[in-house]
C-alpha cells in the first residue's frame, strides 16, 4: 500500500497572533503514525501578501481602475496612497516583533497614515501608562490595519475581516445556494492572491490528498473556494473538511453540490476518521500528476484502480456513485486522548505571525497578541450539563483526561519545537484537579512555562489551589458567570452560585491570577429586574476587585443544547429557520415570558466597559440605559458578605495534600538560659525571613519542609504531618500558631 502525502490547510482566516492548532494537532497524530503530513495556514500567508508594498500596489492599482462607490474615509486614503505603501512593511515587521525600535515613531509622530479608526482613539497614556511604549505602538498599529481592512471591504475586498472571510456566506446557512453563486462568480483580488497561494503551495508538496480545518463560518468560503481550485488543477486529489463548523452546522447535511469541492465531510474528533481515510486512500492511489479540468469533471470517488472503498469509513460524509449525500460510520473505537500524541507545528512560520492589540480589554488582548501554543488537558467537558451548551456533542460529551506526565512530556517537545514557552489551554472547562496534578508536574520539572485557559467557577478552586496553579505559569483564567442570577444560573444548571463565583474569583485575583468571566443576557423567562440584578452584581465584583475583565454575550439557542432539544422545558419555542439540505445549527426562538432582551445590549456593553476600566462604579445603573429600567433589587454588600464568610480550618482538611513552594530552609539551633529554640532560615526569590520555633518543633519543621521541596511524587497528608509530630505538643495548637500562619502566608499549600 502506497502511503499518501497529505497537506493540511488552514483557510483564511482565523487568529493572526498563534497559528489555529487544528492541523498542528493532526499533523501530529498522523506523524506519528508515519505519515509524511505538510500543513500550511494560508489565512497568516493571505494577510502576509496583501499587506506588503506588492500587494497593497494591486489593490490601489484595482481600485482605481474599478467603478467603487467610495466614502469620504476611503478617498481620504487614496489620497495618502503613498504613505500606505512605504509603511505597511515596516508596520507589519513591528507587529511580528522584528523591529521593536519603530514603536517611538509610531506614538510621536506623524508616521501613520490616519482614517477612521483613529477618530475615537483612546487616550494611551491612560490605558497603558508612560512606560507602555511598544504596547501603544501596537494598538496604533493594528488601528492602521484596520483601517486598510476598512479600505478593502468597501472595494476589492467585500468579505474581508481580519479573523473571518466572508462570515456572513456560513452562518445560519440552511440552503448552500447563496454560497453555492458565490463560488461560481469570478474570483475577486483576495480570491486571486489566496489561488496564487494556493497554486505555489501545491506545486511544492505535491498532495494526494488535502485537509482543510474549518472552525468558524469565517473559514468556510475559504476553504471551499480552495478546494474549488484543487479540483480544477489536481482532480486525482482528495479533499477532506472537519472542524468546528462542520461538527455543529453539518451534522445533517444533505446538499451534494458541497461535494463538487470536498470528497469527504468528517465529524468530531478528526484522528479515527482520517486513518480510515488513508486506509482505504492509500490503497487506491492513482498515478496522475495536476492538470486543469473543470470543476464537475473530478472523479466520483474512483481512481485509476477502480472504486474506493468506503464502507469502513468512520464518521464521514460523501456523495456516492447515485449522487446522493451519505453518511458512513463503521463502529470503531474513538482514539483515546492519551494516544492523540503531540501538536506538530514544524511547517508553518511562527516567526511571521502578528501580535495586536485591537481593543483595550486585558483578557482580549491574550487572544490577540503573542505566540500561543495550544494544548488540551481533556478532552471534553468533565461537568457537560449547562444548558445552552452544545452538550449533546461529541467535542463536549466524551470527556477523556490524560496523565499529567504525558501532559508535561507534550508540554516539553512543543516548547522544544517552537521555543515558545507560552500555552494556552484551550479545554470547554479544563478540570481542576486535572490541574492540580498537571501543576505539580511541571513544578517539579521546572518546565518554567507561562499558562492560561478557561475553567468553571467550582467551589473545587481553593484559594491554595490557585496559588499552586499561579507558582506553575498561569496568568488568567475565563470562566462563565453567565447571567449573575442564582434562579437563572439554577435553571442553566451551570452548577455554581454567586457567592461561590466570588469566592473563587477572589481566589484567583489574590493569586495574581487575571479573571474574565463570560456574561450572558437574554437566557430563556430572564426578565427585566433580573437583567438589572446581573449587572448590579457584576459592578459588585468590579469594585471588589476579584474580577479584571468580562464580556457580554447575547443568548442564542443552538439546535444540539438542552434548550435547543427540549425547549418547552425552558418556556421557549422555536420559531425558525425551517430545516435545510446545509447547515442546521442556530435556532430562532420566542421567549413569551421574558423581555425584550435586544433593547439592553448597548447598555451593558457600556456599563462593563467602563467597570473595566474602574469609572462609574457608583452611577445608578439606569445611568447606562436610554428606557427606564426598575430599581435593583440586589443589596450592595452581596459580594461583599459572600468574601467575608469563614472558611474551613486547616485542622479539618486532615486528608488533603500539603505543598510547599518555598525552598528547603536552613536550621539553627540555638541555646539559651532557659530553654533552647530552633531557627529556620528561608531563603526566597523576594525575600528570606525567619521563623523561630520551640526546639523540639524546628527538626521536624525543617525535615518536612525538605521532604515538600524534594520529593514531588510522594503525597504527604496532613495527617501525615500529625503523625510524626513532636510527642507532647498539641498538632491543633500548632496550626493556630503564629509560625503556623506565616508559613501558609509564604507558601505552605493544603490542596
Amino acid at each position: 500500500m502506497t502511503s499518501p502525502k497529505i497537506l493540511l490547510i488552514t483557510p483564511p482566516l482565523t487568529q493572526l497572533n498563534t497559528p489555529y492548532p487544528a492541523t498542528a494537532y493532526i499533523k501530529g497524530f498522523l506523524g506519528g503514525r508515519g505519515y509524511a503530513v505538510a500543513q500550511a495556514d494560508l489565512g497568516l500567508e493571505l494577510v502576509l501578501k496583501l499587506f506588503s508594498r506588492a500587494g497593497l500596489t494591486r489593490v490601489f492599482a484595482e481600485i482605481e481602475a474599478g467603478d467603487f462607490i467610495l466614502s469620504d474615509n476611503v478617498r481620504r486614503m487614496l489620497r495618502l496612497k503613498n504613505s500606505y505603501l512605504s509603511t505597511v512593511e515596516p508596520v507589519v515587521r513591528f507587529l511580528q516583533n522584528k523591529d521593536s525600535t519603530l514603536a517611538p515613531r509610531i506614538c510621536h509622530s506623524r508616521y501613520l497614515p490616519e482614517a477612521s479608526r483613529f477618530d475615537n482613539v483612546a487616550d494611551l497614556e491612560t490605558a497603558f501608562g508612560t512606560m507602555g511604549l511598544t504596547d501603544q505602538a501596537r494598538h496604533l498599529a493594528t488601528l492602521y490595519l484596520e483601517d486598510l481592512g476598512d479600505l478593502l471591504k468597501e472595494t476589492v475586498g467585500p468579505q474581508f475581516g481580519f479573523s473571518r472571510y466572508a462570515e456572513k456566506l456560513g452562518m445560519s446557512a440552511t440552503t448552500f445556494d447563496e454560497l453555492h453563486a458565490a463560488l461560481q462568480t469570478t474570483p475577486n483580488l483576495l480570491d486571486r492572491m489566496l489561488l496564487e497561494l494556493l497554486d505555489d503551495l501545491l506545486a511544492r508538496t505535491q498532495p494526494d490528498v488535502v485537509g482543510f480545518t474549518v472552525p468558524f463560518p469565517g473559514n468556510l468560503y475559504g476553504a471551499l473556494r480552495l478546494a474549488g481550485r484543487i479540483k480544477a488543477s489536481c482532480p486525482a486529489t482528495y479533499t477532506i473538511m472537519g472542524g468546528g463548523y462542520p461538527n455543529t452546522e453539518l451534522r445533517s447535511i444533505k446538499e451534494p453540490r458541497f461535494f463538487d469541492y470536498i470528497d469527504f465531510l468528517t465529524l468530531d474528533d478528526g484522528e479515527g476518521p482520517w486513518l480510515r481515510l488513508l486506509e482505504s486512500i492509500g490503497c487506491q492511489l492513482p498515478v496522475v500528476s495536476c492538470q486543469a479540468v473543470e470543476i464537475g469533471q473530478q472523479n466520483e470517488l474512483t481512481t485509476n484502480n477502480g472504486q474506493l472503498t468506503t464502507n469502513t469509513l468512520q464518521r464521514t460524509f460523501l456523495r456516492n456513485a447515485a449522487g446522493e449525500v451519505e453518511y458512513i460510520n463503521h463502529p470503531q473505537p474513538d482514539i483515546p486522548h492519551p494516544e492523540v500524541g503531540t501538536p506538530d507545528y514544524s511547517g508553518l512560520p511562527l516567526s511571521e505571525y502578528l501580535s495586536v492589540i485591537e481593543v483595550l480589554n486585558p483578557m482580549h488582548r491574550l487572544w490577540s497578541d503573542g505566540r500561543w501554543n495550544k494544548l488540551t488537558v481533556a478532552h471534553g467537558c468533565y461537568w457537560k450539563r449547562c444548558s445552552f451548551c452544545d452538550v449533546t456533542l461529541d467535542y463536549i460529551g466524551r470527556y477523556e483526561t490524560a496523565p499529567s506526565a504525558l501532559l508535561a512530556d507534550r508540554i516539553e517537545q512543543i516548547v522544544a519545537q517552537t521555543g515558545q514557552t507560552g500555552f494556552h489551554f484551550v479545554d470547554e472547562a479544563a478540570p481542576p484537579l486535572a490541574l492540580r496534578e498537571l501543576a505539580i508536574e511541571l513544578l517539579k520539572r521546572r518546565t518554567g512555562i507561562t499558562w492560561w485557559g478557561n475553567i468553571r467557577f467550582e467551589k473545587t478552586f481553593s484559594p491554595d489551589l490557585c496559588r499552586l496553579l499561579a507558582a506553575s505559569g498561569c496568568i488568567a483564567v475565563s470562566g462563565g458567570l453567565e447571567v449573575a442570577s442564582d434562579r437563572l444560573l439554577a435553571l442553566m444548571e451551570k452548577g455554581v452560585t454567586i457567592a461561590q463565583v466570588a469566592r473563587v474569583t477572589d481566589g484567583f485575583t489574590q493569586a495574581g491570577i487575571m479573571v474574565h468571566a463570560y456574561l450572558m443576557y437574554g437566557f430563556p423567562t430572564q426578565t427585566t429586574q433580573e437583567t438589572v440584578d446581573s449587572l448590579e452584581i457584576v459592578r459588585q465584583l468590579f469594585e471588589a476587585g476579584i474580577i479584571q475583565s468580562g464580556y457580554w454575550h447575547r443568548f442564542s439557542m443552538t439546535a444540539h443544547s438542552p434548550v435547543g432539544k427540549n425547549p418547552a422545558k425552558y418556556q421557549v419555542a422555536a420559531v425558525g429557520p425551517e430545516p435545510g439540505p446545509f447547515a442546521w445549527n442556530d435556532l430562532w426562538h420566542d421567549d413569551p415570558t421574558g423581555t425584550d432582551h435586544g433593547q439592553f445590549g448597548p447598555g451593558l456593553a457600556k456599563a462593563l466597559y467602563n467597570y473595566l476600566h474602574g469609572v462609574a462604579l457608583h452611577e445608578p445603573l439606569s445611568f447606562w440605559f436610554d428606557f427606564r429600567v426598575p430599581k435593583t433589587t440586589v443589596p450592595r454588600n452581596v459580594v461583599a458578605q459572600a468574601l467575608q464568610e469563614p472558611t474551613k480550618p486547616d485542622f479539618a482538611k486532615q486528608n488533603q495534600r500539603l505543598f510547599w513552594l518555598g525552598n528547603a530552609p536552613e536550621l539553627r539551633l540555638e541555646t539559651g538560659k532557659k530553654s533552647g529554640r530552633a531557627v529556620l532560615t528561608f531563603y526566597e526569590q523576594a525575600e528570606d525571613f525567619e521563623l523561630k520555633l520551640p526546639a523540639a518543633l524546628g527538626p521536624w519543621l525543617h525535615n518536612l519542609l525538605i521532604r515538600l521541596s524534594s520529593d514531588y511524587d510522594t503525597k504527604i497528608l496532613l495527617k501525615d504531618a500529625a503523625r510524626d509530630f513532636p510527642a507532647g505538643l498539641a498538632f491543633a495548637q500548632f496550626l493556630e500558631s503564629e509560625a503556623w500562619r506565616t508559613l501558609r502566608e509564604k507558601g505552605l499549600l493544603v490542596l
